[in-house]
């Protein structure tokens, strides 16, 4: 059992690291991002063009199975999908932002813009899954349960990304800025708070959290086109688990699906794991309404 523990948490990190930049577009521009998952995968396949680019298997790093063109290529997914999703932003929902649309409006345009970069990717890349395969990891055992350099590598990656966010946000004028937008954008904007910088530090953190998880995953699984749309729903269940507007509740929630997903496959419903997963969260609500995290209305 220690083993699914082990692989939920792995697994955990991934969808945590997706869902805070979601709860990122959703507390302060104030819409749920279903573009999140393309996103991801944008980052994802950057960062496949880059190692492929450099060379197979150049520069290892000790026991991990990756190097640093890995390491080279996800700095790059990160600044190349900022700089699209700055782009979509300027293009899409600041135009709507300005002509005071509806949520409804924003989110329809996400989801629009999630089939659009979906297809996309397809038609650039093609459907067939794609791995960085000249890394293979191989596994080390200890007290019964196996996990690979890269998968410990891959969480203490997404620990450091969240501590690094957390400071930001903690310790910098646009961090304390960026959470006085999300409590209340009009009071913010009349204190002199730069809104429209607050947003594009949005879009760029959320777009690089994004970036490093669909390198992570497309190292560790696969690159597919849907690989982010398969994470979208347990990226929304660990958001709505968390409460929505709390980092520190957001990651619970993702250890509480990913968990779930894992124990799941542990008991032999590997079918139903996300079926399951969505149960947990709702059981959750009905004890807690409004999350783990979340404030009483």
């Amino acid at each position: 059992m220690m083993q699914f523990v082990v692989d939920g948490l792995i697994n955990a990190s991934l969808i945590a690291l997706g869902a805070i930049g979601l709860s990122m577009t959703y507390n302060i521009l104030r819409f749920a991002n279903f573009a999140q998952g393309e996103i991801l995968a944008t980052g994802a396949y950057f960062a496949l063009a880059v190692v492929v680019l450099i060379g197979a298997g150049a520069g290892a790093l000790g026991p991990l199975a990756f190097g640093w063109p890995l390491l080279v290529a996800m700095v790059f997914a990160i600044v190349a999908t900022s700089l699209v999703v700055l782009v979509v932003d300027w293009l899409l929902f600041r135009p709507l932002r300005s002509k005071n649309a509806s949520r409804i409006t924003l989110i329809m345009a996400a989801f629009g813009l999630s089939l659009i970069g979906r297809n996309v990717i397809t038609l650039l890349v093609g459907g067939d899954p794609q791995y960085f395969s000249f890394y293979i990891p191989k596994a080390i055992t200890v007290f019964g349960v196996k996990a690979t350099p890269d998968e410990i590598a891959m969480f203490g990656i997404t620990a450091l990304a969240v501590f690094v966010l957390h400071l930001f946000l903690t310790r910098t004028t646009l961090g304390k800025s960026m959470r006085a937008t999300a409590e209340n954008p009009t009071l913010a904007q009349i204190n002199g708070i730069d809104t429209r910088s607050v947003i594009r530090w949005t879009w760029i953190i959320g777009a690089s959290l994004a970036a490093i998880a669909g390198t992570l995953q497309g190292h560790t699984i696969q690159l597919r086109p849907e690989m982010g749309f398969d994470l979208l729903l347990p990226m929304f269940a660990a958001l709505i688990v968390g409460g929505g507007t709390s980092m520190y509740g957001v990651v619970a929630g993702a250890l509480l699906i990913g968990l779930s997903e894992a124990l799941a496959v542990g008991v032999g419903l590997s079918a139903y794991r996300l079926s399951i997963a969505f149960m947990v969260m709702l059981l959750v609500l009905l004890v807690r309404p409004q999350g783990l995290f979340g404030e009483k209305a």
